[in-house]
């Protein structure tokens, strides 16, 4: 082999790659920025003695290659979301392996157990998060001080994340779960107005539906494309429209349908 020494054998290469393709799969799965997850994948390659590792990561794949092309492999990445506590564990595990904290083997295992035991908050938190972002951002969006409007929104929030996280165990469709989560919400928001006339579904609908609105997606998206990640760019800013289609088209159809 041209840029690994003799010593390392092809078990220690393929070793290598594994364990570089798992961080980077982890990191998109995660929502990371392309930049990052290359950087990283760079850096436990070089540090475990590579040379001259080769790397390319897209939205649905990562691919690495070593040894001038004598090695190489691609993963596939099915599912991608916003979950950037297992950013921070991937990057701090290559870190520690960077400091020689840990053996390849060390880091591998490590990988290995955050891809299987994904790092989340409970949904009862996640419910409790989803009550405070709603109620606060309709307060920040629509500048009104409404409080009666306030345990609304929280309470519609909460309605929205528990159909989204319910769409999302039944079904694998993209995007579907966005609708459903949107209807949901737009249905209880019309409904508390039925029963307590005073309430403002507009406002409670704006702060509710903020917590689904991609803006870490688009973020990362416009990252890309200034970094150059083009691919990577084109395909996160066209899911995050969709997103917010979906959004939109929910609460449009429950609208249409209630007569609002």
């Amino acid at each position: 082999m041209k840029d690994v020494p003799a010593s390392y054998s092809h078990e220690y290469m393929q070793i290598v790659i594994d364990t570089c393709l798992t961080a980077g799969r982890l990191m998109i799965a995660g929502g990371s920025e392309m930049y990052r997850v290359e950087d990283t994948m760079m850096r436990i390659a070089k540090n475990a003695g590579i040379k001259d590792p080769r790397v390319f990561g897209g939205p649905t794949g990562v691919f690495i290659s070593l040894d001038g092309g004598a090695y190489a492999q691609l993963k596939q990445v099915r599912e991608r979301n916003i979950n950037l506590e297992l950013v921070a564990q991937v990057n701090e595990l290559s870190r520690e392996f960077a400091a020689k904290k840990l053996s390849l083997y060390e880091l591998q295992e490590r990988l290995n157990v955050v891809a299987i035991m994904t790092p989340s908050f409970p949904l009862w938190i996640q419910l409790i998060g989803a009550a405070v972002l709603s109620s606060t951002l309709m307060v920040l969006f629509t500048g009104q001080y409404d409080w009666p409007d306030f345990p609304a929104a929280a309470l519609v929030g909460m309605v929205g994340l528990l159909a989204f996280d319910g769409a999302k165990r039944l079904s694998k469709i993209r995007f579907l779960s966005e609708m459903l989560a949107a209807i949901a919400m737009a249905a209880v928001a019309i409904g508390l107005h039925h029963l307590f006339p005073i309430l403002k579904p507009d406002n409670i609908l704006i702060g509710s539906l903020m917590t689904f609105v991609p803006g870490v997606a688009l973020v990362n998206a416009l990252r890309d494309l200034f970094s150059g990640d083009l691919i990577s760019g084109i395909a996160r800013s066209v899911e995050a429209i969709l997103t917010a289609v979906a959004l939109g088209s929910g609460v449009g159809l429950v609208m249409k349908f209630l007569g609002q």
